[in-house]
């Protein structure tokens, strides 16, 4: 049986690619050039970090798992969420970077965990 937040991170992540999806329909019809571009790399790495959650979270519910995933899914949320915003209201993309390295740590956070025991 799956725990709660295993539950809720897996609901969470399949929204994420749903909306992932609305978002490249959006870029491909309503948007041209930097947002076009812009709202294109924000459902790309959405789509892909939701689809990624929805793996790591069934796998087990350590609390080293929570954690990486919750790193990973704040920084889907600052990465693709700036780019997002900056695509429709020309808002600053200050915050990418930020979830970029969000992204990267929770990342090498899951390899560490693979590395120990076998079961990110």
């Amino acid at each position: 049986m799956k725990t709660g937040w295993q539950r809720f991170y897996s609901a969470i992540s399949a929204l994420v690619c749903a909306l992932s999806v609305a978002m490249s329909a959006y870029a491909s019809h309503g948007l041209e050039g930097d947002s076009q571009q812009r709202m294109l790399m924000a459902s790309y790495f959405a789509f892909a970090h939701g689809l990624s959650l929805i793996v790591l979270v069934r796998r087990s519910a350590s609390r080293s798992r929570l954690l990486a995933c919750s790193l990973m899914l704040c920084g889907l949320i600052l990465f693709s969420g700036s780019l997002a915003l900056a695509a429709i209201w020309h808002t600053s993309t200050a915050l990418a970077p930020m979830g970029g390295m969000a992204l990267i740590l929770a990342w090498c956070w899951t390899a560490l965990n693979f590395f120990r025991d076998g079961d990110a």
